[in-house]
This record gives C-alpha cells, sequence and structure tokens, in this order.
C-alpha cells in the first residue's frame, strides 16, 4: 500500500458515530494511541493510519499490524525515515495492543513491562529503571523543571506508592473525591519519573488500564485529544517555587479527570496552567453550560460574572482581609486552590488589590476592593 493514499478516509468520529461495538472499540483505542503521541509533540504517518483503518476494520488483527509496522520500518527504503515519525508509529501500535488487552499487573514489575512493551524496538532502555537523575525544561514553568525523584530511590518510591494506592479504599467516597485522590496518587507516580523517556506515554497507559481495572467508565477521548494538558497538569501538580509564591496544585489535573471520569466540560487548554499566564488565561472555563446558540451563560461570560470571583468580592466587601480570613469566610482550606481561582483572577482584572503593593509578602498584608471591584458588586445587586 503506498503511503498516503486514501488516508483521509481514516474518520475516527465516523466509526464512534456508527456504534458497531467491533469497529467502535478499535477505533477508540486507536484514537488514544494515536493522541498520546502528542505527549512528546510526536505525530504518526500515513502508513499507521491506514494500518490502523485496516485493524478497525477486521482486514488484519492487532498482531498484524504491529508486524506490519515493523516490517514497513525495517524494510530498506525506509529505515532513514524520520526518527521521530518511527518512535510516533511504533509506540502507537504497541499502546493499541495493550488497550485491547483485558489483563493488568498493579504492580512495579506491571508498570516496567508497560514501558517496555511500548517501547520495544523505538528504544534501547524500553523497560529500564534509570540509573542517572533528569530535568526536563518546561513551557509551563517558562523553562524551569519539575524535581525528580532520585534514581537511587526509584524502586522504593513505585513500590510504596503503588502498596499505599493498593490498600485505599474508594467504597465511600463520592466522585469528586474520587478523583481528588486519583489526582494525588497519579501526579505522585508520575513525578518518580522511573523511566529515561516515554513516562507521560507509560503513566498515561498504566493509568487507563488500572482505571478499568476498578470499574472505571473511562472516556478515553481525554487521553486521544488532550495528552498535552494531561502531560502540562502533572509538572503543575508536582512544581514548588516559594520565592515565585508559586504551589503545586492538582486544581488542573482533578478538571482533566472530572471531563474523563464525570462528564464535566472543563476547557483543557495548556495556556490555563502557565505559570505566569496573561490576563485572558487566568480564568479557565468550564464549557458545560453553553447556550444552543453556542455562547456560554451569564455567570461564566466575562471574568467579572464569574461565580467563584464574585464570591469573593462578596467576602471582602468594605473590609481589609488577609489570605487566611478570606479563605476562612468562604469556607475553603485549600490554599492553592484559592489563589488560583479566587484571589489572582481578582487581583489581574482589577478588582482587589493589596494594601502593600511593593511588598507582596508583608507580614500584615491584606487586600481590599478596588472602585471597580465596588461597581461590580453594585452592578450585581441592582
Amino acid at each position: 500500500m503506498a503511503k498516503g493514499k486514501n488516508v483521509h478516509i481514516l474518520n475516527f468520529d465516523e466509526y464512534l458515530r456508527q456504534g458497531e461495538p467491533g469497529k467502535k472499540e478499535k477505533a477508540e483505542i486507536w484514537r488514544t494511541a494515536i493522541g498520546l503521541q502528542d505527549v512528546d509533540g510526536l505525530k504518526t504517518s500515513d502508513y499507521l493510519k491506514q494500518t490502523a483503518k485496516r485493524n478497525i476494520e477486521g482486514d488484519i488483527t492487532i498482531d498484524q499490524a504491529q508486524k506490519l509496522i515493523t516490517s514497513y520500518y525495517n524494510a530498506r527504503e525506509n529505515r532513514n525515515a524520520d526518527s521521530n515519525q518511527i518512535e510516533a508509529d511504533k509506540a502507537s501500535a504497541n499502546i493499541a495492543k495493550i488497550l485491547k488487552e483485558k489483563t493488568f499487573a498493579f504492580s512495579l514489575p506491571g508498570f516496567v513491562s508497560i514501558h517496555k512493551r511500548i517501547f520495544e524496538g523505538v528504544f534501547k532502555f524500553a523497560g529500564r529503571i534509570r540509573d542517572y537523575n533528569i530535568t526536563k525544561q518546561e513551557w509551563v514553568l517558562e523553562g524551569d523543571t519539575v524535581l525528580y525523584v532520585p534514581a537511587t530511590d526509584i524502586k522504593r518510591a513505585v513500590e510504596y506508592d503503588l502498596q499505599q494506592e493498593k490498600a485505599f479504599s474508594y467504597a465511600h467516597l463520592d466522585i469528586n473525591q474520587t478523583i481528588s485522590h486519583l489526582a494525588k496518587f497519579i501526579s505522585g507516580l508520575w513525578q518518580i519519573h522511573p523511566f529515561g523517556e516515554g513516562n507521560t506515554r507509560a503513566t498515561a497507559v498504566f493509568v487507563i488500564k488500572y482505571l478499568q481495572s476498578r470499574g472505571f467508565q473511562v472516556n478515553n477521548e481525554m487521553f486521544a485529544k488532550h495528552s498535552w494538558y494531561f502531560r502540562n497538569a502533572l509538572v503543575r501538580a508536582n512544581y514548588n517555587n516559594n520565592p515565585k509564591s508559586i504551589a503545586s496544585t492538582t486544581l488542573y489535573l482533578e478538571r482533566f479527570f472530572q471531563n474523563l471520569l464525570n462528564g464535566q466540560k472543563w476547557d483543557l487548554r495548556s495556556r490555563y496552567l502557565h505559570i505566569h499566564p496573561t490576563v485572558e488565561w487566568t480564568v479557565q472555563p468550564n464549557l458545560a453550560n453553553r447556550t444552543s446558540t453556542g455562547q456560554v451563560q451569564d455567570k461564566y461570560r466575562t471574568s467579572e460574572d464569574h461565580s467563584d470571583i464574585l464570591r469573593l468580592l462578596k467576602a471582602v466587601s468594605n473590609q481589609e482581609l488577609s489570605v487566611k480570613s478570606m479563605m476562612e469566610s468562604l469556607g475553603l482550606s485549600g490554599r492553592d486552590n484559592f489563589l488560583s481561582l479566587y484571589l489572582k483572577p481578582a487581583i489581574s482584572k482589577g478588582y482587589i488589590a493589596m494594601l502593600y503593593p511593593e511588598s507582596p509578602r508583608h507580614p500584615r498584608q491584606k487586600y481590599y476592593l478596588t472602585d471597580k471591584g465596588k461597581a461590580i458588586l453594585r452592578k450585581r445587586k441592582q
């Protein structure tokens, strides 16, 4: 089959709409496998997509699809193909095979095996735990890095996290509590970064398999379409910089899982995760309440109408309050979430100001409503 021929007829949405169980399942698996390559900015070839289509249509098995991809790049004319494309194609085919299987091992060997199977024939170190320390420059951190677990502690760290999770009971948790716990567990596991490369893809596959083993109905569309957001949410969940007043937060990862498991409609864009967002990036909207005309309903239409910010303005009113007092007034306990959802957006919009603006960390720092903030309250009372 010539490279590039008829590639446009591979339409995942069409397969998912048709509802044929066999084709629908395989289409979802392939879409997830291909989408996960975005984590590292990789794109699959037309040949991979053609091969995926043949598997979805039932012309070949997943094992045959894997062999075709391997044979394709073993052919003399393709041996010098772009290395990133080769990685994307082989990893996609391998992930599709793993996701199709109904087996799973929730253990360190199981995690290592997933990495080995995804990157076999791609990395020489596939399935090997790294024996060196690493750093990675991140766009959302403006070039800074997460502090990953040292190589000497990797095995103990993974085993400990898995043991703790295995002993944890979800029996009496509601969906929001469940998602909060999952976000903490998954972000902690990812921060260990056991492998030299491919950690996020291996973690994503491990998580999908784990959630399925727990009986969750996993909407894999989130991993297919928003894998880059998923990775950046993991970064933000593991980054602290006290001098810059930046605290780690699982908020963004929870929003990913709210969409994945709870049918929410958070707008999953990496720009909302940047440590120094522009004014337009400070509020991450939930699109669940769009009207038929495509407009967001009133409480989501503008930042000044955003319910979280409005609650804060009402709490402050004519007072001068500290962060602690504002949180107590709102009944909140998570400082990082309060800063991200309430205070920083309100300050960036000019609704709230510092009593000591030239000394943000002043021991007697308090906050008050600006004239603009008071005008918003008056407007809402009319």
